[in-house]
């Protein structure tokens, strides 16, 4: 179980800091720092790092193997943060839908694709003991 006292941290390239800025900002991520050639954000109580990388940018990004984001407990933190989505026009990468119908790991998904094609992805199970 996660201790409170522990932050997660993740490094991801981006190809314009501004733009990112303003994007995982109106994601609702508060800005921790900026430095010319990376931004932090406190990414729903974790670190995540966008580092200047405009060479390193995937053109034709993928779901599989590499994405990250938000699993919610909560279902209606999920339903909140999907139509905060919709209301913003964030850019999604997969609309919402159910993977696993009908199975023990059945969840709600959608994908949203920042500006250097990062993808993040936000999720809810039914049964929180399919969470890990």
């Amino acid at each position: 179980m996660r201790k409170t006292d522990k932050v997660f941290h993740l490094a991801i390239p981006c190809k314009d800091l501004e733009e990112t800025a303003e994007f995982y900002q109106k994601l609702g991520c508060k800005l921790a720092r900026k430095y010319d050639d990376r931004v932090t954000f406190d990414f729903f109580g974790d670190q995540v790092v966008c580092h200047l990388s405009p060479n390193h940018i995937d053109e034709q990004p993928r779901m599989y193997p590499r994405h990250f984001g938000i699993t919610f407990l909560n279902r209606e933190e999920y339903d909140q943060a999907l139509e905060y989505a919709i209301k913003e026009e964030l850019p999604f990468f997969k609309k919402p839908m159910v993977r696993f119908e009908g199975k023990r790991e059945e969840h709600l998904t959608f994908f949203l694709v920042d500006p250097a094609n990062n993808l993040l992805e936000f999720k809810y199970y039914h049964d929180a003991a399919m969470v890990y």
